[in-house]
């Protein structure tokens, strides 16, 4: 009996048996009629499982194609959910007719309150930005920290290479992929240009055309790139490893889709679900849109991230990391407008308030500083904390304010501005003491994309 629970199928077969409870309850339309609690339980299984899935068809899929590009797909595929939430609310924005002369004559209490249905446009229009700006934030902020820190954590007794002791508190390093180069460039790029986002008055067709355009150069880059000999694989990726090409084509190809749709489903009344629990302890409904629903719907990437990481897989981990934050910061950012476009029948700009604008700026300027801090393709366990504490620090403070908790003699929107400065003025320090590195990054972005496009 031991023998066929240690068979990769055991684990295969046991991530699909936490997918059956919600492909059932969605399947049977019973999900309207369970608790918020249940539901929570019954679709955050369900997400666990799927991300497991995702994980190893990305690992399958790694043997046959450019492992930036099986990367990309993962990455697209795991914040896939995320994307949803922000059209939903880009095309209540469009359909009921939010544009900027339109918002103009609320104020920002009837805005909140949803007085009309205008104004209840106009919420959504606001609340687009914020989950996003929210699902980026939380990507740096508890992602990329939490992760490097279970990555050190979890080098003390597992013989990933990528760790390297260093003296001093805190002072070891999880070193990176230097092949990452090319998406830190691209992503240092989107967060260039996010800083100009606001001046626009909204989200509109150049920072479509922008954005996307970006990243469908990166990705013609990654399709392009060579493939490289895989690692040996451990487990279900190395058993699916045995099958031949075409036997492995389908294997991804149906982890992918399956996976993918299931996380999709499941993520909205899982975050829902957290709402309502959320709701019910008197946490305003602006703060859980903006940060508990882009935390449900970051759940898979970062599931999928600390199992390659348990693996001694974390530069594959962080790579998948990067990508996300790269497609988020393009595509999420992108298809806002295109979204709001199609639902207000022409071209037009999505519009958002100045508080809005501020939580653009810190979201880029948490870009800008992360950037700074993976520019020499490592990342300490000081850098890490940092990273933890700058973003822990800020919500708290700003929950206190919106709850007042505390009288302090600036709002929330000057709190903004306040870590946008410190951000900006940490990362410029970095990037100016790696200045070889940074270097280095954007000669490598050049020269890939130059023999991309010469081939």
């Amino acid at each position: 009996m031991s023998q066929y629970l240690r068979h990769p199928l055991a684990a295969f077969f046991g991530a699909v048996a936490l997918t059956v409870p919600w492909v059932y309850t969605w399947a049977t339309g019973g999900a309207e009629s369970l608790g918020a609690l249940l539901t929570v339980a019954v679709s955050g299984v369900g997400i666990l499982g799927g991300s497991f899935l995702l994980a190893w068809g990305a690992e399958t899929a790694e043997k046959d194609v450019p492992r930036a590009f099986a990367i990309a797909v993962l990455a697209v595929l795991a914040v896939a959910p995320e994307y949803a939430v922000d059209a939903l609310y880009a095309w209540g924005a469009g359909s009921g007719g939010a544009t900027a002369e339109a918002c103009a004559q609320f104020t920002a209490a009837q805005i909140e309150n949803g007085v009309t249905p205008l104004a209840a446009a106009c919420h959504d229009a606001n609340l687009a930005v914020a989950n996003m700006t929210g699902a980026n934030r939380i990507l740096i902020g508890l992602g990329w920290s939490g992760i490097a820190l279970f990555t050190l954590y979890r080098g003390n007794s597992s013989a990933d290479a990528a760790v390297a002791e260093r003296e001093g508190f805190l002072a070891d390093v999880v070193n990176l992929d230097r092949k990452i180069a090319v998406e830190i460039a691209f992503l240092l790029a989107a967060t260039a240009f996010a800083f100009f986002v606001p001046l626009g008055g909204g989200i509109g067709i150049v920072d479509t055309l922008f954005l996307v355009g970006l990243y469908v150069i990166y990705i013609s880059i990654a399709v392009s790139s060579d493939i490289e000999e895989v690692e040996d694989q451990v487990g279900v990726p190395a058993y699916f490893h045995g099958f031949p090409k075409a036997g492995r084509a389908l294997v991804s190809l149906t982890l992918f889709a399956f996976s993918g749709a299931l996380i999709y489903t499941a993520v909205h009344p899982f975050a829902h679900g957290l709402e309502t629990l959320g709701t019910d302890f008197g946490i305003p409904s602006f703060f859980m849109i903006q940060w508990i629903a882009p935390l449900a719907s970051e759940s898979p990437e970062l599931i999928v991230v600390a199992y390659l990481v348990n693996k001694a897989r974390s530069t594959a981990g962080f790579n998948a990391l990067v990508s996300s934050k790269l497609n988020q910061w393009t595509l999420l950012i992108g298809t806002l407008a295109v979204v709001y476009s199609l639902s207000i029948g022409s071209v037009g700009t999505l519009p958002f308030d100045a508080r809005q604008s501020a939580e653009i700026w810190i979201t880029a300027a948490q870009s800008f500083f992360a950037i700074a801090v993976l520019i020499n393709f490592c990342i300490s366990g000081r850098e890490a904390v940092g990273l933890l504490v700058l973003f822990a620090s800020q919500v708290v403070i700003e929950f206190a304010i919106i709850r007042d908790w505390v009288a302090l003699p600036f709002g929330s929107h000057d709190l903004l501005l306040g870590y946008t400065a410190l951000y900006t003025v940490l990362g410029v320090a970095l990037f100016a003491s790696r200045r070889g590195e940074l270097a280095f990054v954007l000669g490598s972005a050049r020269d890939a994309a130059r023999d991309a496009f010469t081939r």
